[in-house]
């Protein structure tokens, strides 16, 4: 049998795994960490051997190929050391799962490397765990490799976490190097998150306290670690009480039928429930759960089903249905902790797909707090995140998430972020709770002072609704969004395509377009420059109105002069007006020509027509240019919503 052979042995499973008591028992999903060289991968492969969980001729699979490299003993690290590269360095690379079973419980283990460049592959190989194997040393002690491992399993809101100090058979089983390394170990962890932290002295190579008690160290009188691994408690992180469903797929095999597909992220369901659609907000009940076995009188965690409602909503994939009374935070703004996976750092003013649960949104990364020293636990100021190191940071999405905080619910309180250009993964973000700091900046935010008209003998009166109480409730902050362009350039396509988008988003918006306010508002006015000026005077005042109570003003007109765009611009707070040039070759809009304007203008027949016998001013330095004669309508969008959310109007 070659050495090759030895990979495909791995996966074989024993013959208990497929009567029905094995399918019945729990299971227990864990990680091992360490430094390198700890000897994760003999332990592994101790527990395996140990538990009958391996064929005899895996057995001499590993026995020949430790003989021919002129091993003492057998190298049971074979057992899962899967890649060449592995097997020839004698070290692990990637993460290795590993599937056995005893009597009591099955178990899946993810065997982590212990190199520093290899951070990313701990943090894959935990994020699904409930338990961490943490081994150290007993020759080298507590290392930093230790302490990393351990703050990540921290992190990642582990419930349980074994210190496994290996190789007590090198230090002649000393009770005295395992009480040092105990007395290190617990004094760093009293710095973290850790709900139970025990420490076990056990020896891989041999088998010491790893399966079976050992006679080499009568001193200590805990659980061998099978026996740990086997009784400890299974589901401590799961969340069983917020119902959490992602929609995966939308199923209509015939007209009779209409589903949604997907696996319960968090805790259950049963039929004639009350449930909510977000982002919708739509009602209605749980009218069946279907399966593969039938339909179900119940649903829980982990349970991959098809939902039908008594209603028919427009639901679609990245949705969620959860319970009316129990609905998720809805925010496109997070504070959340990031792992760096990428070869390529941070790029603070890049944007990122966000994928979270079946939901994927544009996102941006609006502040780096910090960089976490995992060694010392110390925050430092960062402008970027390299590979393996982690940050908190605030980011910034398209549109709203829902999410639980990572400490509540981990199925939905993790996400990753995708770089849009070459599709990997770059980073894995738990989320601590929604940013609000915003409100602050609202708080303080001064208004504008600017002479305007008034009539006699009256007095401004104050909303008893102030606009920051409709932005929080609004979940978006109001602003005035001034399109401007020559006629044919696009403005109100684009401004019509942006409201859509934005009301999807659940804003508030208002639509004043410059042929509409010309029915009524501004029918008495021409077109000669003081009307202009004059509509774009009114048009301003009703924008602020808007404006003030929460609204996102999109307002459409040509608006040729500068000195009446700023005016309009004066209305409102810093920060809080866009003008948006909607740039197009005056050719192009002359050929487009929507409403007949330009030939009606060429021919003499409308005088003082922007574009033909009129100037129009272009803007010196507007926030936002898009170019409809080089982009589509689609494109424009985008870059507006990207750009709002940049600026951090679009949550609160």
């Amino acid at each position: 049998m070659t050495i090759d052979t030895i990979s495909e042995i791995q996966t074989q499973t024993t013959a208990a795994e497929v009567d029905d008591s094995y399918i019945s028992m729990d299971m227990l999903r864990f990680t091992t960490a360490g430094s390198v060289d700890d000897g994760k991968s003999t332990l592994i492969g101790r527990l395996l051997y140990d538990s009958k969980a391996i064929f005899e001729d895996q057995m001499e699979a590993i026995e020949q190929v430790s003989q021919r490299r002129g091993d003492a003993e057998v190298d049971l690290a074979l057992l899962t050391d899967g890649l060449r590269a592995e097997r020839e360095q004698g070290i692990t690379i990637d993460v290795a799962y590993r599937y056995f079973a005893t009597p009591k419980r099955k178990f899946i283990i993810a065997d982590t490397p212990g190199h520093i460049q290899y951070t990313r592959n701990m943090v894959t190989g935990a994020s699904t765990a409930e338990l961490a194997i943490v081994l150290i040393d007993a020759r080298k002690g507590v290392l930093t490799q230790s302490k990393r491992h351990g703050f990540l399993a921290s992190l990642l809101q582990l419930p349980h976490i074994i210190v496994a100090v290996n190789k007590m058979d090198l230090v002649d089983y000393s009770q005295d190097v395992y009480d040092k390394i105990v007395e290190e170990y617990t004094d760093f962890a009293s710095k973290l998150s850790i709900q139970n932290l025990i420490f076990i002295p056990i020896s891989a190579l041999r088998g010491d306290n790893v399966v079976d008690k050992s006679d080499n160290t009568p001193w200590y009188r805990g659980s061998t670690l099978l026996h740990y691994l086997e009784n400890v408690s299974v589901g401590a992180s799961r969340n069983l009480v917020d119902f959490r469903f992602p929609v995966q797929m939308v199923l209509r095999p015939h007209q009779d039928f209409r589903g949604f597909a997907g696996q319960i992220a968090s805790g259950s369901i049963a039929p004639d429930e009350e449930v909510v659609v977000l982002p919708s907000g739509r009602e209605s009940r749980i009218k069946s759960i279907a399966s593969f076995d039938g339909d179900l009188a119940e649903a829980a965690a982990g349970d991959s089903v098809t939902l039908t409602l008594n209603d028919e909503i427009d639901v679609s994939r990245g949705d969620m249905i959860v319970r009316k009374k129990n609905l998720p935070t809805v925010s496109n703004r997070i504070e959340c902790i990031l792992c760096w996976m990428n070869e390529e750092p941070l790029n603070p003013n890049a944007s990122y797909i966000l994928q979270h649960t079946t939901h994927q949104v544009r996102a941006f990364i609006s502040e780096l707090n910090y960089r976490i020293d995992v060694d010392t636990l110390h925050r430092e100021p960062a402008d970027t995140l390299h590979l393996n190191e982690i940050g908190r940071a605030k980011i910034t999405t398209t549109r709203p998430l829902y999410f639980d905080p990572y400490r509540l619910n981990r199925s939905t309180g993790n996400f990753v972020l995708i770089d849009p250009n070459t599709n990997v993964t770059v980073a894995a973000g738990m989320i601590r709770r929604r940013s609000r700091d915003l409100e602050e900046v609202v708080a303080h935010e001064p208004e504008p002072t600017v002479d305007r008209q008034r009539s006699s003998d009256v007095v401004w009166e104050s909303s008893s609704v102030t606009r920051d109480m409709r932005e929080r409730r609004n979940g978006h902050r109001a602003a005035v969004l001034w399109f401007t362009g020559f006629s044919g350039s696009g403005k109100s396509t684009v401004a019509k395509a942006l409201e859509k988008r934005l009301y999807e988003m659940r804003c508030n918006t208002m639509m004043l377009d410059g042929d509409n306010v010309r029915h009524g508002l501004n029918g008495d006015l021409g077109f000669s420059d003081a009307d202009r000026k004059e509509n774009i005077r009114r048009v301003g005042e009703v924008a602020h109105l808007f404006f003030e109570n929460g609204n996102l003003a999109l307002c459409t007109f040509i608006s040729p002069f500068r000195a009446d765009r700023e005016l309009a611009r004066a209305l409102a707070p810093a920060g809080r007006f866009l003008e948006i040039f909607v740039k197009c070759d005056l050719e192009i809009c002359k050929r487009r020509d929507p409403k007949g304007l330009y030939a009606k203008a060429l021919a003499g027949e409308i005088k003082e027509f922007t574009g033909v016998s009129s100037p129009y001013e272009e803007p010196t330095h507007p926030e936002i240019v898009v170019e409809t004669d080089l982009h589509s309508v689609e494109e424009c969008v985008n870059q507006i919503v990207d750009e709002l959310t940049r600026r951090g109007l679009l949550g609160v």
